[in-house]
């Protein structure tokens, strides 16, 4: 039980990394709050994992909010006391990749991805540093590592989401710990309709040398140690779990 004694917040937590995230947190035994900006979703998640014998809430929350941060941790506090642990895996792809996107595609984009995590962080900064041993994993990606084929919007956010990592590491120690994963390309409904396209994804994994894809419950994994008291002194890193991609 990896995550005992453990509170967690995970934004996202309607579907995907995230949905993987808050379960298997909760198998290790954390109090998990789930939040998403689709209150269903959330709620499927709380429900699976008190289904499952865990103990999680549903929380609706738009990250882009800061109000609506600050209640998400409120609500968290409210319910379980105290928070140790946060998760930002609330994120999305843009709708038409494209290098120059337009201001409305940028600011969705940015403003979902790298604002969101930061009031995410920013609103659960206090009730972190008083648990004496907080957490903060944040999601990036391959390409915030690399450059890709995945839009200006995307690839600059995930970029930023690498750095503000370090930068927390740095700001918010030695109380709060700061790390990213930064996946490949993961079986999820965000990626759905571009691994339906038999010839792109014959290119893609290509570049792959496990040969697949990724599975949501490997990106949990990672996060899971991440979280957990096992990387203790880890902090400020960003880690691909990416089949081989950036090896290359």
């Amino acid at each position: 039980m990896r995550m005992q004694g453990k509170v967690a917040l995970v934004t996202g937590a309607g579907s995907g990394i995230g949905r993987a995230t808050a379960q298997r947190f909760a198998a290790e035994g954390a109090q998990v709050a789930c939040a998403d900006a689709g209150a269903e979703a959330a709620e499927e998640t709380a429900r699976d994992i008190t289904a499952h014998g865990g103990n999680a809430i549903a929380l609706a929350s738009d990250v882009t909010d800061e109000a609506a941060c600050a209640r998400m941790v409120e609500q968290t506090l409210a319910r379980f006391g105290r928070l140790t642990t946060v998760v930002n895996s609330a994120g999305i792809r843009p709708e038409r990749p494209s290098p120059t996107p337009t201001l409305s595609e940028w600011q969705r984009v940015v403003d979902i991805n790298l604002t969101g995590s930061y009031f995410a962080s920013r609103a659960a900064l206090p009730a972190l540093t008083e648990s004496g041993a907080g957490s903060i994993t944040h999601l990036a990606s391959i390409f915030g590592l690399v450059g890709g084929a995945t839009g200006a919007a995307y690839a600059a956010s995930k970029g930023a989401i690498v750095n503000l990592t370090r930068q927390m590491a740095l700001e918010w120690a030695p109380k709060v710990r700061v790390n990213c994963v930064c996946p490949g390309v993961i079986e999820t409904p965000m990626t759905a309709p571009l691994r339906a396209n038999p010839a792109w994804a014959q290119a893609v994994l290509k570049r792959y040398p496990l040969e697949r894809f990724g599975r949501p419950e490997e990106i949990a994994a990672a996060i899971l140690y991440l979280a957990s008291d096992e990387a203790a002194f880890v902090t400020g890193v960003a880690l691909p779990v990416d089949g081989g991609y950036t090896a290359g």
